[in-house]
């Protein structure tokens, strides 16, 4: 008889998020995300899944991130053939993020096959390509929240709204082997109260074993109101030096809460002075996606969508589809916002933006989310004086601003609050943290609430029997 879970990813890190949940003779996975930040964590992306693929009945995923997502592809081209399930508005988003995420590898391959080819060197395999996305799709079910569902003879789900981006859940898990049953929640990556456009977080009550993210776990975010304040002085400032601003942000979630705010503060911002340019593909599919969840959106948005409609709602919006579209915008030297990704300047349209405008010291950056352990974002967040692009060494003259009330995930307070509503304080396992967050939260936990915590370590095993 045997109910475990074996934490396989996301731990001691933010990303590759990736839990084994073994019921009798069943095999479920929680999430399987790709590692991302530094060169040699990246690589790590390579090796084999520590577990046989085809062993796996079925996947559970909590959202679309590619750090939960992306490495389901590699999952199904290695031998699995079960369902994956998530919430039916993640389904649509991982339709374009994981086909996406396929293109922009091929490419790199590409790339590094070119020069591995000048070298004499054998050329190398992408992780996974655009075909391997689409075979990776075929294996979804889209399901809804609050519904509990039978997905193996042991085992039922039910999707909660984690309010982190569209479609986030937070996992509930009922499990039974030879007579014991146990109750397993997986938070997912949990939002914040408020947040535009999403609903809060939902609570839940019961659990033998909660496994919590703890992204901001040693952080109190600045209230939406600074936050708020702190945009609208950045853009005054911007408008006063004749600039450009630029907005490195997540295709999904981050970008849609942008052009929110810049729709709801349209007046009091005084945007009718800018020009607003959309430049990232993936964010114009996302947030056509978003459009078609509109039963999902908060009170305050869905009474701002059916006041405005699509198109209408950002009078000064310009959407930037083509790569000459994009090119244009280098010729822009005032006056332009430019909303691009990757959101943390790892990749995408944004690297060029930078080279065009970070040495202009009437130029702006809002960054606008989490910088992970090596990417550019956290460069100059961490002040760079210079950067890197494509081998030129470019001085960092631009303001950078870092826009730490806009996260998408819940800070230290919020995260105790979550866990707070479990009736009998259940074990609770730390994950998808940085070090100083992990240890901040548990320490927290334990203090504040009594809780009995663990920080998880890669490859550990919890026996859900053993707990009671």
């Amino acid at each position: 008889m045997a109910i475990t879970v074996q934490i396989l990813g996301a731990a001691d890190e933010v990303t590759g998020s990736c839990h084994l949940v073994t019921v009798g003779n069943n095999r479920i996975l929680l999430d399987c995300g790709l590692i991302q930040g530094r060169r040699k964590d990246e690589e790590r992306n390579k090796e084999p899944f520590p577990f046989d693929p085809k062993s796996i009945d079925a996947v559970v995923l909590s959202h679309a991130h590619i750090d939960h997502s992306g490495r389901l592809p590699m999952l199904v081209k290695a031998g699995f053939n079960g369902p994956i399930y998530t919430h039916r508005a993640s389904r649509d988003l991982c339709r374009i993020m994981l086909k996406d995420s396929a293109f922009l590898i091929e490419k790199d391959i590409e790339w590094e096959n070119r020069k591995r080819m000048r070298k004499g060197l054998k050329p190398i395999e992408a992780l996974y390509t655009v075909e391997d996305a689409r075979a990776a799709m075929s294996r979804f079910k889209g399901l809804v929240y609050q519904k509990k569902v039978k997905i193996l003879p042991n085992v039922a789900l039910r999707l909660n709204d984690a309010g982190h981006i569209l479609g986030s859940s937070i996992v509930e898990l009922w499990l039974e082997d030879a007579g014991h049953k146990r109750k397993l929640v997986f938070s997912g990556d949990l939002g914040r109260p408020g947040m535009p456009i999403l609903q809060d977080p939902a609570f839940v009550q019961q659990a033998d074993l909660v496994i919590m993210e703890s992204t901001y776990g040693d952080r109190l975010h600045r209230s939406w109101e600074e936050t708020l304040s702190e945009i609208d002085h950045v853009i005054q400032d911007a408008t006063n030096g004749k600039g450009n601003i630029l907005i490195p942000a997540f295709a999904v979630g981050r970008t849609q809460e942008i052009l929110y705010m810049f729709a709801r503060y349209y007046e009091q911002w005084n945007l009718g002075r800018w020009q607003v340019f959309l430049d990232s593909p993936l964010a114009i599919e996302a947030t056509r996606v978003f459009t078609q969840h509109s039963d999902l959106f908060d009170q305050d948005m869905t009474d701002l969508w059916q006041q405005n409609k699509a198109q209408s709602i950002l009078p000064n919006l310009h959407i930037s589809r083509t790569s000459n579209q994009s090119i244009a915008l280098n010729r822009v030297h005032s006056g332009a916002i430019i909303i691009a990704g990757s959101g943390m300047c790892s990749g995408g349209r944004i690297k060029q933006h930078l080279k065009h405008n970070i040495w202009r010291r009437e130029c702006h950056v809002i960054i606008s989310g989490f910088q992970a352990q090596g990417t550019l974002g956290r460069a100059l967040v961490d002040g760079a004086k210079y950067i890197s692009l494509w081998g030129e060494t470019v001085r960092v003259a631009a303001t950078v601003h870092t826009i730490g009330g806009l996260s998408a995930h819940a800070d230290q307070p919020g995260l105790k609050n979550w866990y707070a509503n479990f009736e009998g304080r259940p074990p609770v396992v730390l994950v998808h943290g940085e070090t100083s967050a992990l240890e901040t939260l548990s320490n927290t936990l334990q203090n504040d609430l009594e809780a009995p915590v663990t920080i998880a370590k890669r490859g550990q095993v919890l026996d859900l029997i053993e707990l009671m």
